[in-house]
């Protein structure tokens, strides 16, 4: 049962890219929703999203990969080159089937093959780039990540909408227990394009607000809807001996992880995410008063913000633990949400500054102790990340500081 750690984090969020800039925003609040400019929707009913601006991906990668990849490709291509920087790792001064990729995808390359398909329809079938084949592929990021890398070690997809970047990284921590050195692991998505935009309206979830302040907003009784977005955080995630051994810095382990299943609907029975929770706690060993902060789901929909606000008064007791949703800032990111919560959270441990959930006015009816307005001073030592996917999935899971780590295992031997 070795311990997986974190030991880089590779960040390109709506609010900021490199993990200094978006600590930065996020802690002050910046909300970076705002009118869709990749490509015009102003004939559609959802015209905001959270977009990221300024960031050149192209000036990163060799030219030679440009013609073969999506924009999400791109971006995910960009932060594991952060990511393995920041762990102070080099790829080539290791053996390549030491380490592995594991990302998630809930749309793959859907700007690359909106783009080819136009070609095919009004062009033919010879203007069809061969890389279609696998540009939009799910397993494209983690395929190009491998490649551009050297990592030949186990690798894959997880394809859960908005709970895969918690399922990528609970994956990870699989393989590392296993015996594998090093994994890369986490979601980035980024569909926002025509045809992607269609699909992401099709669920019935997307705010029709024009206000980007009054757009997406969880637990408050306005509440009508979520915010795409794009974007997301790739992990350097490492056995703990392994990072020791190589004398590398961690932000802490991936202490705990569950999923579930919701009921058929009509069934009676309890939706999973309570489930998910109490059982992601039991595969950390610890219990609810152990965790210091839980960084919600929050859909929006008051639906769905009840069953969550439930699951969590449920197990910690009404107001009984901070919560925050910092994705109000970023609009939700599918796949890379989740992932970017964990790193969230992580820098959250580190400075202890729980950010906050920004523009909503708590709703009375849900028993949140929610941090508004401004971020919150707090010794952060154990967190909990919650995500749930469209059609059903539940996802938790529970990171720890070192230290925390190091007394649990102390406590251990003890008994």
């Amino acid at each position: 049962m070795t311990a997986a750690v974190v030991t880089g984090m590779g960040i390109v969020s709506p609010n900021g890219t490199g993990l200094d800039d978006f600590w930065t925003a996020t802690t002050n609040g910046d909300g970076a929703i705002g009118p869709l400019t990749h490509f015009d929707g102003s004939g559609y009913p959802a015209t905001l999203a959270g977009e990221i601006r300024g960031l050149k991906v192209e000036e990163s990668l060799p030219s030679r990969l440009l013609p073969q990849t999506d924009r999400v490709t791109r971006l995910s291509l960009v932060a594991a080159d952060w990511a393995l920087a920041d762990a102070g790792l080099d790829p080539k001064m290791l053996p390549e089937f030491d380490m592995g990729v594991i990302t998630a995808s809930s749309s793959g390359g859907f700007e690359f093959s909106q783009h080819e398909l136009k070609n095919l329809w009004s062009r033919g079938g010879e203007y069809v780039s061969a890389y279609q084949s696998f540009a939009w592929f799910y397993a494209v990021n983690s395929g190009q990540i491998s490649i551009r890398n050297g990592m030949k070690g186990p690798s894959g997809v997880v394809v859960t909408e908005q709970t895969g970047g918690l399922d990528a990284l609970a994956h990870a921590r699989r393989q590392i227990r296993r015996g594998t050195h090093v994994i890369v692991a986490g979601g980035v998505d980024a569909s926002l394009c025509s045809w992607g935009w269609v699909g992401l309206w099709s669920s019935g979830r997307l705010s029709t607000a024009v206000d980007p302040a009054s757009a997406y907003l969880p637990f408050d009784d306005r509440a009508a809807g979520l915010v795409p977005g794009e974007g997301g955080a790739i992990l350097i995630m490492e056995s703990a001996d392994a990072a020791r051994a190589r004398g590398a810095r961690s932000y802490g382990e991936i202490a705990g992880y569950a999923a579930t299943f919701d009921p058929r609907p009509g069934s009676g029975r309890e939706p999973g995410l309570r489930r998910a929770i109490e059982s992601a706690l039991a595969d950390a060993g610890i219990g609810p008063a152990e965790v210091d902060v839980v960084f919600a789901d929050a859909a929006a929909d008051p639906e769905l913000d009840g069953i969550e606000a439930d699951a969590i008064s449920a197990v910690f007791g009404p107001h009984g633990v901070p919560v925050t949703a910092p994705k109000t800032m970023t609009g939700r990111l599918y796949s890379g949400a989740g992932s970017l919560d964990v790193a969230t959270a992580l820098l959250a441990i580190r400075d202890g500054i729980v950010p906050p959930t920004v523009n909503i006015a708590p709703s009375q009816r849900y028993p949140l102790d929610l941090v508004v307005g401004a971020p919150r001073r707090l010794a952060v030592h154990t967190a909990l990340v919650l995500a749930r996917g469209h059609g059903g999935f539940n996802s938790a899971l529970i990171v720890r500081s070192d230290s925390q780590r190091r007394e649990s295992l102390s406590h251990s031997s003890v008994r």
